[in-house]
């Protein structure tokens, strides 16, 4: 069995970075939305919650319709429609249309990401979780230069939010790449035969459920401090560019760890990497809330690494959890964290409003608290009986 396939992973990651730049702009949008439309901390975080739902909601339901027809389109149509909502959402003049924009962005979120990352799993060969992890590394550097397009885009160029109108123009690229490389990319479907041995396989849906609660746990961090981090800056004195290069920065160095984090899952075990993120990542976001500073910023770049590393390890334990139905693992391992974090982020939004941004994002340390007490008790997947795939690695 092959190795992972550089021409078809580049074009999946591709897209998955110009998908989730298109969402991990709206935390740098919403700084000015707040100014321009008046709008209260719970709203702000309604607007994340807003497009998390859609894309949450919606994505199993992609993800079922991949594993049963196969949805090859549905790659440059979700980019393209994540990239033209969130800049309809910039230029937007009322908070409901924002609102309306937001969800549309989500609904391409929730079409790209079960297609997207079945290919990735047919793509990888023999190294499944460094396959997965470079095609999350994507979407992780994708999250990180959301917020510095927007920012670039708002205010160093000096347009406004009427300058958010630049975000469509990544997703409509990668768009027309998918759009032309999609005969490649069908050349890696399993045969008749090999779908036929992934419905025989036998699955563990106790352990998949279990892990989508840790997903979720990992998601109270990963989207309350994508949320709150410029905000909360802006309440401790800072400019709203300082939060939003810190936010950046906690987002890059997510996709730093992704790349460390699937290879190490290969050598060490998925279960093992997965509970050491969680381990770390509590005292460090404690470390950013509690003491600040430059030292507080570093903390806040580890936590990323920490929190966002672990992604692709447990999008492959989903798929292995659940072999016949690739794709609805995909889409429900990805819509809970994405879904649940952004019920987490209005939430927190809430304790912002009701006493202040600090202890909203001192909340945020708890989800990898309790998310390490549930990954000890996740069960080892079952080895893949596709035919002739080695045994697997240990979860």
């Amino acid at each position: 069995m092959r190795d992972v396939d550089g021409k078809a992973m580049a074009a999946l990651s591709g897209g998955h970075l110009a998908t989730d730049l298109a969402q991990g702009a709206l935390p740098a949008l919403l700084p000015f939305l707040v100014l321009e439309l008046d709008l209260s901390y719970t709203m702000a975080a309604a607007l994340v919650l807003a497009g998390t739902f859609a894309s949450s909601i919606v994505q199993p339901a992609f993800g079922v319709w991949s594993d049963a027809r196969g949805a090859l389109w549905l790659l440059p149509a979700g980019v393209a429609i994540a990239g033209l909502g969130m800049a309809a959402a910039s230029v937007a003049p009322s908070y409901p249309l924002v609102v309306a924009a937001v969800l549309v962005s989500g609904l391409g979120v929730a079409a790209y990401h079960p297609e997207g990352s079945k290919f990735a799993s047919y793509v990888s060969g023999r190294r499944r979780a460094s396959g997965m992890a470079f095609f999350s590394v994507g979407g992780n550097i994708g999250f990180a230069l959301g917020p510095l397009v927007a920012s670039f885009a708002v205010i160093t160029l000096g347009l406004g939010l009427e300058g958010g109108l630049i975000l469509a123009v990544p997703g409509l690229v990668a768009a027309a790449l998918l759009f032309a490389a999609r005969d490649y990319l069908a050349g890696f479907a399993p045969s008749a035969e090999q779908h036929a041995a992934r419905r025989e396989a036998p699955g563990r849906p106790g352990g998949l459920a279990l892990l989508l609660a840790v997903v979720g746990l990992r998601s109270v961090a990963h989207m309350g401090l994508f949320t709150f981090v410029p905000l909360y800056e802006i309440s401790r004195g800072n400019d709203a560019g300082y939060g939003i290069r810190l936010l950046s920065g906690f987002l890059l160095a997510g996709a730093v760890g992704t790349l460390f984090g699937g290879p190490l899952a290969d050598r060490f075990g998925r279960r093992r990497v997965l509970a050491g993120s969680f381990a770390v990542s509590t005292p460090l976001i404690l470390v950013y809330a509690l003491v600040g500073g430059s030292v507080g910023a570093v903390a806040l770049v580890l936590a990323g690494a920490a929190v966002i590393g672990t992604f692709g390890v447990s999008l492959v334990m989903s798929q292995e959890y659940l072999p016949a139905r690739v794709g609805l693992a995909s889409g429900l391992s990805i819509g809970l964290a994405i879904g649940l974090g952004g019920v987490a982020a209005l939430s927190l939004g809430a304790v912002a409003d009701a006493i202040d941004v600090h202890t909203a994002v001192v909340a945020t340390a708890a989800g990898p608290a309790v998310a390490l007490l549930l990954t000890l008790a996740l069960p080892p997947a079952p080895r893949e009986t596709r035919p002739g795939a080695p045994a697997a690695a240990p979860v």
